[in-house]
């Protein structure tokens, strides 16, 4: 009773919960918030010392006792307190200015489809744990699916490929319900991890993670361009320990991602194939929708539509398609209640 009295001056949120960033959309409001999924903490006491933003400029400049992290890995929860902590920031920032002195907000989440039942549940506890007093779950790739406005309530197919940073959703939908769904661990993450590779191999350069990201947003492709793109990367000089720069172009950063995006498109290719023949021919007028940030790796789109022979798309606002979607579940709960996993807690 209690729980459902201070509800009433709560907003009620849906949340991106994202391996890279984290993203939440306020009942009425819209996305108020857009943080990186970093905490850094104190390794002596337990603080938590900064979060989102500026935690994620700490990340490789902190001295040995605080850490920066991610408390999600692979698109789920690799540090439960940590995660308690920051999902309990999120949701007291959204009502800082509000009337609630408690805030017991109904919250749906975005969760890569095929985890495991414990790392649902993990995710339930989290939120219970940080102040929610109503949990809902569902599929990524549904809600960025419904974010990105597909007909996937009615009785057609709709492919969909969600590249986030720490993982890649791949589903087939119809009917409102899911087809076909794979999940890979190659997303963002990984062909930043490319990048560092092919400096340390090719250059004896070591680089940091956010150098390497900054690399392939400027020039990274999974497609010849016909540009002749170059960008200068910084690190340390394996060998002499000393300060190193080396110039590098979009070409060969094409081929140190090569084997991640041949990976990702063999696995839409593979989720083509076993899906039902009256539905490929619905994908083959309707083409394959592409949401999260990795989908705006140059050339991706045309590699894939090469690959598959069916038309793709980009989504109008990548980044944001999960939690848009999470959104207008949450402003229609009843008619999406079929898409939900719901909370195993009773009232």
């Amino acid at each position: 009773m209690i729980d459902r009295f201070f509800g009433y001056f709560s907003y009620d949120l849906g949340i991106d919960l994202g391996t890279a960033n984290t993203l939440v959309y306020v009942h009425g409001k819209g996305i108020t918030i857009n943080e990186p999924s970093v905490v850094a903490v104190n390794q002596k006491t337990g603080q938590i010392l900064s979060i989102g933003k500026d935690a994620k400029h700490m990340v490789g400049r902190t001295p040995g006792h605080i850490s920066a992290t991610r408390p999600l890995v692979n698109g789920v929860i690799s540090d439960f307190e940590v995660t308690e902590q920051f999902l309990k920031y999120l949701i007291e920032r959204v009502h800082k200015n509000s009337f609630s002195f408690v805030p017991r907000p109904r919250v749906v989440v975005g969760i890569p489809s095929q985890i495991t039942e414990v790392e649902k549940r993990a995710v339930e506890d989290a939120m219970r744990n940080a102040g929610a007093r109503e949990v809902f779950l569902v599929e990524e790739p549904v809600a960025a699916a419904i974010g990105a406005r597909m007909p996937i309530r009615d009785a057609i197919g709709s492919m969909i490929v969600d590249i986030g940073g720490g993982t890649t959703d791949i589903a087939v939908l119809s009917l409102g319900g899911v087809v076909v769904s794979k999940t890979l661990k190659i997303a963002g993450d990984k062909l930043n991890q490319d990048i560092v590779r092919h400096a340390r191999d090719e250059y004896k350069l070591l680089i940091g993670e956010m150098a390497a990201e900054q690399v392939k947003i400027t020039i990274g492709s999974a497609h010849p361009t016909g540009e002749e793109l170059e960008d200068v990367i910084s690190g340390r000089d394996l060998i002499s320990g000393l300060p190193k720069e080396v110039t590098v172009t979009e070409e060969e950063i094409r081929k140190a991602l090569a084997p991640s995006v041949s990976a990702l498109v063999a696995a839409v290719k593979s989720a083509v194939e076993i899906t039902p023949p009256e539905l490929v021919s619905d994908l083959i007028h309707n083409g394959i929708m592409l949401t999260g940030g990795g989908s705006l790796l140059r050339g991706l789109d045309r590699r894939i539509e090469e690959e598959t022979k069916i038309p793709v798309h980009i989504a109008e606002d990548p980044l944001t398609s999960v939690v848009i979607g999470t959104g207008i579940i949450l402003e229609n709960l009843e008619m999406f209640a079929d898409v939900l996993v719901r909370s195993q807690y009773e009232e």
